[in-house]
């Protein structure tokens, strides 16, 4: 049985992925009521789509996923809103308009509808993604690629990866800037440069989604320093083609941070003196609406009402740590983790990849837990796959932890996709 799922691979995932998103979606349509907030209710009741297709768009559409609709429906009107990733919104917008114009009528709703579409097609190109990028970091494993991809489909992301919800995308951009950097290192070529700038310009896709994006862009700063360090030695075109290559790179994630920003800072800054973020040194809408309206800052979070969310963020917080540091060679498989690299990373370039990615998971997770709303960090650990190789690895040995805690990923997916289809907490 094994041997057949492996020589088919993807169509095995896809298999998996339609199944476990049909179940989730069941326990969503089954979920009692709207919940104690009836904001989809008030933005639903004027849909004018098929009656089940609002039932189904009224279970999904919950918490952050209603702003990210009605920005994609009329812009961006209040303040507040630049707290949701520019780059969603605009590609909801942009595809409406592109369906409209291939004679879809202009329905009240169509955006929340295509929204869910695209969540759901990023989770599934997320999953082949991150299956080809496991080979490729893995040194062709295919075993650990596919647990990996599995992994990723069953993730404690649950029903935000169906909903319309940045994560998925996310996800998807970030796992194939990874991809793309993984194929560019190695010996100096045009191409290896290109595929170095192109990463770049991925990643910074993924960071106009969501903005931890911007933590990847750790990949091409790392490789930038290892460039200048081999200039140092010696002179020569090729290794001034990958510098220059890899800080445009470089520069193209922070684009994707900073552009945004750009347009909130030209609606309202025109007089520096109309918000306190416009006098700032760094003026940032997306920074200040996050402390201003959403408490977001050093230890806010940390009071006793949140202590529960804290706890539901435990698990993943824990696994991250752990995996984080295994990624840079500190256990936890003991006298193991030597053979486990000696067989499954034999080069530097997997080395390289898994390193810089096992920092950047780490930083996430301490920020989180630090700064932000402890309890997302079940949906944004969807764009790390260091922990998902660290379990994928695991369970293929038949680890406790391992199978343990991919049981708990699959029960918290389930429950918490039926309280936030009930629109009830954590969110």
């Amino acid at each position: 049985m094994k041997s057949k799922v492996l020589s088919h691979p993807i169509q095995s995932l896809i298999t998996l992925f339609i199944s476990w998103k049909i179940f989730l979606l069941l326990v969503a349509l089954c979920s009692p009521g709207p919940g104690y907030d009836t904001s989809t209710t008030l933005a639903t009741r004027n849909y004018q789509l098929a009656a089940p297709l609002t039932y189904v768009i009224d279970k999904l559409t919950r918490w952050d996923a209603i702003y990210f609709v009605k920005v994609a429906a009329r812009g961006y009107k209040y303040e507040q809103e630049w707290a949701w990733g520019w780059g969603f919104t605009r590609l909801i917008t942009l595809c409406t308009a592109a369906i409209q114009k291939l004679g879809v009528p202009e329905y009240e709703g169509l955006e929340a509808a295509i929204a869910i579409v695209i969540a759901i097609v990023s989770h599934l190109l997320s999953v082949i993604v991150l299956y080809h990028l496991t080979l490729s970091v893995f040194s062709g494993a295919v075993g650990t690629a596919f647990t990996a991809a599995a992994l990723h489909i069953l993730s404690p992301a649950g029903l935000f990866l169906s909903a319309p919800y940045a994560e998925s995308s996310c996800a998807f951009l970030t796992f194939a800037g990874c991809l793309l950097f993984s194929k560019s290192l190695g010996p100096s070529s045009v191409s290896k440069d290109l595929l170095v700038f192109a990463s770049g310009l991925v990643l910074g896709l993924a960071t106009a989604f969501r903005s931890n994006g911007l933590l990847s862009g750790l990949l091409l700063l790392e490789e930038a320093f290892r460039t200048l360090f081999t200039l140092m030695q010696g002179f020569s075109l090729s290794t001034v083609c990958r510098l220059v290559a890899t800080g445009l790179g470089g520069l193209a994630v922070a684009f994707g941070f900073l552009f945004p920003q750009y347009i909130a800072y030209s609606e309202y800054c025109s007089d520096p003196s109309s918000r306190p973020w416009c006098g700032w040194t760094f003026p940032s809408v997306y920074v200040f609406v996050q402390a201003h309206y959403w408490n977001n800052g050093l230890f806010n979070y940390w009071t006793l009402s949140n202590l529960p969310l804290f706890v539901l963020g435990a698990p993943m917080f824990i696994i991250m740590g752990v995996s984080g540091l295994w990624a840079l060679g500190g256990g936890p498989f003991g006298s193991d983790t030597k053979a486990v690299k000696s067989q499954s990373l034999p080069d530097e370039r997997g080395r390289q990849v898994l390193r810089n990615l096992a920092v950047i998971q780490l930083l996430l997770g301490v920020y989180t837990l630090t700064t932000a709303h402890a309890q997302i960090i079940n949906r944004i650990s969807s764009a790390s796959p260091v922990w998902i190789w660290f379990l994928a690895v695991g369970f293929s040995k038949r680890t406790p932890f391992a199978r343990n805690f991919v049981a708990f990923m699959v029960i918290y997916a389930v429950v918490q996709g039926g309280l936030f289809a009930s629109f009830l907490p954590p969110a």
